[in-house]
């Protein structure tokens, strides 16, 4: 059997936001089988399709550049697959591009992520001010409510600029742990705009290949 193995490019959006990772992994094994894709499954007593996701979205963040891998019992043309992907997308997903890969490709690993919040007109001389004083920081540990440790912000802060009323982010990550964008707005003290439903977006996702 000729298997083939993809990388899909998708965007998340809108209500689809608030669907968690797992959610959004049942949403997606079930559109592959309305597109009537064969996939390639895994073994055992309760075989799952063979399928990953570099880094989970998190709930309530918007994705433009979204990155999956899928495991195919047969190949696809790439303009076939998105086709019926397209076709079975629902309200809030996108594809938007299918990169057939190598046999003997490694999975994907995170390397970098981009984030953008739009800043309140108000606010923005602050931000500015918090902006500049946590690039001169060479370290910025904080401590998560309710979880174990301490994760030093700054080491995972690779860009960090406020441009037009949006600040945009860069965080790196590494297997052992990662910093989100969260982590970065309650730094500059402004949690409070992602619990009032500004949209936070990620626009990038960079690999480690």
């Amino acid at each position: 059997m000729v298997r083939q193995r993809v990388r899909i490019r998708f965007r998340k959006q809108g209500d689809l936001r608030l669907v968690g990772h797992r959610d959004l992994v049942r949403s997606m094994e079930r559109l592959f089988r309305r597109a009537g894709l064969r996939l390639g499954m895994s073994e055992g007593f309760h075989p799952k399709p063979r399928m990953s996701f570099p880094s989970a979205l998190a709930v309530g963040i918007e994705g433009l550049d979204e990155v999956m891998e899928l495991e195919l019992a047969e190949p696809y043309t790439r303009e076939e697959l998105l086709r019926r992907l397209s076709s079975q997308a629902l309200p809030g997903l996108a594809f938007q591009s299918i990169e057939p890969l190598p046999p003997g490709t490694r999975k994907a690993q995170l390397k970098s992520a981009v984030y953008r919040v739009a800043i309140p007109a108000a606010r923005r001389a602050d931000v500015a001010d918090r902006t500049a004083r946590l690039l001169a920081q060479s370290s910025c540990p904080i401590t998560r409510p309710g979880k174990p440790g301490v994760i030093d912000v700054r080491l995972f802060l690779e860009e960090l600029t406020l441009r037009d009323g949006v600040l945009a982010m860069r965080l790196s990550t590494s297997r052992r742990q990662s910093a989100g964008p969260r982590d970065v707005l309650e730094v500059l003290g402004l949690r409070d705009l992602d619990e009032q439903g500004a949209h936070l977006t990620r626009t990038t996702v960079e690999l480690d290949e």
